[in-house]
């Protein structure tokens, strides 16, 4: 993980590899952004100048390298466009100011230090660039870089390994003794180290990572932390009536996990139960996935990465609040054993489903985590989820649905990913599309209506929760596995979507904000 230090030296002064200075784009050219001054004042005024004579227009997500003047400590010089000048000189986007920082990190891959000197007159400002530099300094590294045994023993390698992320970075500009900066930064850490753990978990290839090694991970986690870690293996599953768990599990030569992680503070007034879809691998079961389809599945266990990293998370930053975490954990394979399409689950909360695709598996293991959930009666619930294609399709790759029992809790999940730069849109749940999961052998069908898939898995889920209680679900099957070229702190491959919403919506729970 990223070193991050408050430096109390200035930009002039501080040895680093390089010096880190944002530049919005103005009407005329490249503007430089508050906290370039002792940088511009190296080049005697005219760094803007020369950026612009370079090509530079302080586009989001532009970055420009340059040797240093002479004034400065740090050899190299990175420009970093901030997107459009902001009405207010000092009042910069948190969250152009997070894809600015992490733009830098990553292009700094390799650097032993790097001092950002991007605006960071506020609290807020200084933990949106301590937050996006952290996650742009990510890299998953754990599978590469291996001995060559085929080399001849007395040569010397030529491969020196994966390029390892920027060591540390010094943030310039804040109030190092000021206690609110202080306690931001050390906020934004606690919560990248975690975001950065569940995508280590999501990037983690499905032969080591499977439903009893996750739940090792969670309970070693909970051992460092206090959380209380409960584990439900197959005998205890079997003896609880989790039909749903088991059916998609029942495939797979390693079977199902139920785990339960479970955060209280003694001061306390509210609890929020968190439930995230943990399919460790999904090949579709019976109905087997398509050629080109199978090879991202290591991600399908992202919805249950992001609640075991936010109920970690409330742990580390002792929020008063009560979290509860529920990772449904499966792999859905074909077998002799495996359910079939046709075939009927007696689910945890008693009701029947008749499978018609056993690749509609993740609902079929939240709805026994969610009737769990419920009988604990938290004041919300909330699960996450790569659930449907579908989706995909309505909000493309980078935004997630939302979708809920309760149109104000709707709102304020949506309002909250918004705030923390998780882009999100809330969707209905339309009565209507409930009729096509009627079924004439069981209770209900885990399929109904192709058009508008995504609220019919909605739909789905909203049966399984308990009555009075409020519920919202997070379809993040486009931002959690991203698979072009890295942008902003987006890495490629596992991105941590929905942690910071889950995060930022126990701290207003525990805040007493939520009602």
């Amino acid at each position: 993980m990223t070193a991050l230090t408050l430096s109390t030296a200035g930009a002039a002064t501080l040895r680093a590899d390089a010096l880190v200075v944002g530049v919005a784009k103005g009407v005329k050219g490249p503007i430089l952004a508050p906290g370039s001054e002792a940088v511009d004042k190296a080049f005697d005024g005219k760094l803007a100048a020369v950026l612009a004579t370079l090509g530079a227009t302080g586009a989001e997500g532009e970055l420009t390298k340059l040797p240093a003047a002479s004034g400065l400590k740090a050899p190299v010089v990175v420009a970093v466009g901030l997107g459009p000048v902001p009405d207010k000189e000092d009042a910069y986007d948190a969250e152009a100011l997070r894809r600015a920082a992490g733009t830098a990190a990553r292009a700094l891959h390799g650097s032993k230090k790097a001092g950002f000197a991007l605006p960071a007159a506020s609290v807020e400002d200084a933990a949106a660039v301590a937050e996006g530099a952290l996650l742009g300094a990510y890299a998953f590294t754990a599978y590469q870089g291996g001995e060559n045994k085929l080399a001849p023993k007395d040569a010397k390698s030529k491969d020196n390994g994966p390029k390892l992320p920027l060591a540390e970075v010094a943030l310039l500009g804040a109030k190092p003794r000021d206690k609110a900066y202080k306690a931001a930064v050390e906020r934004a850490l606690a919560l990248v180290e975690e975001i950065n753990r569940a995508r280590d978990l999501i990037n983690t290839p499905p032969n080591d990572l499977y439903p009893e090694s996750f739940a090792a991970v969670a309970t070693a986690a909970g051992k460092e932390h206090g959380i209380k870690v409960q584990v439900l293996d197959e005998k205890a599953l079997v003896k609880g009536g989790f039909g749903g768990i088991l059916g998609v599990g029942q495939g797979a030569e390693r079977g199902p996990r139920l785990v339960k992680l479970a955060y209280t503070h003694p001061k306390a007034e509210k609890t929020l139960a968190l439930v995230g879809k943990g399919i460790t691998y999904d090949s579709g079961g019976i109905s087997l996935k398509p050629a080109g389809h199978n090879e991202t599945m290591k991600c399908d266990m992202a919805g249950a990465a992001a609640v075991f990293a936010a109920v970690v998370s409330a742990a580390r930053l002792g929020l008063k609040v009560n979290v509860t975490g529920w990772l449904a954990l499966a792999e859905n394979m074909p077998s002799g054993n495996a359910t079939r399409p046709g075939d009927v689950l007696r689910m945890y909360s008693g009701k029947t489903v008749e499978v018609l695709n056993t690749d509609a598996e993740g609902r079929l293991v939240l709805a026994d985590a969610l009737t769990r959930a419920s009988e604990e009666k938290p004041d919300a619930i909330v699960d996450v989820a790569t659930l449907t294609g579908a989706m995909v399709l309505a909000l493309g790759n980078r935004t997630f649905g939302v979708m809920a029992n309760d149109d104000a809790f709707r709102t304020s999940v949506h309002e909250i990913a918004e705030e923390v730069g998780e882009p999100s849109w809330p969707m209905p749940l339309p009565a209507d599309l409930r009729k096509g999961m009627d079924s004439p052998t069981a209770d209900i069908a885990n399929m109904g209506e192709r058009m508008g898939g995504g609220l019919v898995a909605g739909l789905f889920l909203k049966e399984f929760v308990g009555e009075g209680i409020a519920w919202a679900h997070l379809d993040i099957a486009g931002p959690a596995f991203h698979e072009g070229a890295p942008y902003g702190y987006t890495p490629k491959g596992g991105t941590g979507s929905a942690v910071r919403t889950l995060v930022r919506l126990a701290e207003r729970t525990a805040a007493g904000d939520l009602g």
